[in-house]
């Protein structure tokens, strides 16, 4: 049996808008709601109508998707723990005179630009509303972060004259950040 065209408009919005499994999860509900609807006698357009007031509207159904996502809620996580992990690394590299390491100047730079990428697509991602922008950014937002860490750990290992305790925090702190980012990241793909 084909499809009624408000169901097939509806499938598609979700389908454009979702990963295919949810998108075809949503689409099933619709077609048995429709289904249903049928059996016990509405007209075809009557039943299809019946069951999209019943689903809502598909962008709101979208936007509700992209409210519980995964990546939205690691990306509202990061952006709240991130200041700690930022005023470690600032106390150690003030306490352990980073401006005299032998860094190239370039390194800063790169690590400045990365932390303000990385904040600002989590930004993206803990307030954005397509499922799919939602979970793009925060994608974005983990990797920026990860390798930021592991750049800063790495950078302080080579360059800092005297690994000491506030180093010592700061790198676990990140490393911290780091192990949680990495699980995150699994839920936030899948």
């Amino acid at each position: 049996m084909a499809q009624h065209r408000l169901i097939q408009n509806y499938t598609d919005v979700l389908l454009s808008q979702l990963p295919h499994q949810l998108a075809e999860e949503v689409a099933d509900g619709l077609a048995e709601a429709y289904a249903n609807y049928v059996f016990h006698g509405l007209s075809s357009d009557d039943a299809a109508r019946a069951a999209v007031t019943e689903f809502g509207d598909a962008q709101d159904v979208v936007n509700v998707f992209a409210l519980g996502s995964p990546a939205r809620r690691v990306a509202r996580r990061l952006i709240l723990t991130g200041p700690v992990v930022g005023l470690c690394w600032a106390m150690a590299l003030i306490a352990g005179h980073a401006w005299a390491w032998p860094v190239p100047t370039v390194a800063p730079v790169l690590l400045g630009a990365t932390l303000i990428a990385s904040v600002v697509v989590l930004v993206l991602a803990a307030r954005g509303r397509g499922y799919r922008a939602v979970r793009r950014a925060g994608t974005a937002g983990c990797v920026g972060l990860a390798v930021l860490d592991m750049a800063v750990i790495g950078l302080a290992l080579v360059a800092a004259p005297n690994f000491g305790g506030l180093l010592t925090l700061a790198a676990l702190t990140s490393a911290t950040r780091l192990t949680c980012v990495v699980g995150a990241m699994r839920t936030v793909v899948a």
